[in-house]
């Protein structure tokens, strides 16, 4: 169904945005308590989260840091698992590329699994939707998760060991991607890439930090477009 204005769309990017709460939350708790037991400061912890805003590249950087490696490793290593967002950007430069150079900038910094993944959804789902409210349902998207990713950190960084094990925080990490990924496994191109990239991925788990990730990435991109040719 369109979406009939631009506060319409924003308001419906929030209502799509809330359900990523149940697992951003324990994600960026995790990630605050980590972060204090390596040995950061709280501003520190909250600096990873405000500036990077990223959290597999911010747990990248942060076991880099705790294996005392170099500023330039950590930093290629949190670019090197931070990479898939230059796809996304790729991905969605048909949707928002004609908009105005500060809401493309704002949308550069709210990019994220969760963001990227419900638009994309929203705009294949509705090709009618004008520019101004395909701008408008993304930071609607991005308005309940920035935020409270943040306040999460924040709560795991003062919290840090009174946190039981019990929580068992780190669920939410595979849980977020398994719910990104399943429902836009829709073709036989889309399985075939994602299966490529489980086994590829798994075999060279042993490669440095974001390594085996890029490769698996590039070789699950290749069969996609392999099966949908021969598919056309």
């Amino acid at each position: 169904m369109a979406l009939a204005t631009g506060k319409s769309a924003y308001l419906q990017g929030v209502r799509d945005g809330m359900p990523f709460l149940l697992v951003a939350v324990p994600f960026a708790a995790l990630f605050g308590v980590s972060a204090v037991e390596a040995g950061l400061s709280i501003g520190q912890a909250m600096g990873f989260s405000v500036l990077v805003i990223a959290g597999a590249s911010q747990f990248a950087a942060l076991q880099m840091i705790v294996d005392n490696a170099g500023v330039a490793l950590t930093l290629l290593a949190a670019l090197a698992v931070n990479l898939r967002m230059a796809m996304y950007s790729a991905s969605l430069v048909p949707y928002l590329g004609e908009a105005p150079l500060w809401k493309r900038a704002c949308v550069s910094y709210l990019l994220f699994d969760q963001s990227y993944v419900a638009a994309v959804a929203r705009y294949e789902a509705d090709g009618t939707m004008p520019l101004r409210d395909r701008v408008a349902f993304f930071f609607g998207v991005a308005t309940p998760i920035a935020p409270t990713w943040v306040l999460a950190t924040l709560a795991g960084a003062l919290l840090g060991a009174r946190i039981p094990d019990a929580a068992a925080l780190d669920f939410a990490l595979p849980i977020t991607f398994i719910a990104m990924v399943g429902p836009m496994l829709r073709t036989l191109a889309h399985v075939a890439a994602a299966l490529v990239s489980v086994v590829v991925g798994l075999a060279l788990v042993g490669l440095p930090s974001g390594t085996g990730l890029l490769i698996a990435a590039a070789c699950a991109m290749a069969a996609g477009v392999i099966v949908e040719g021969r598919r056309a």
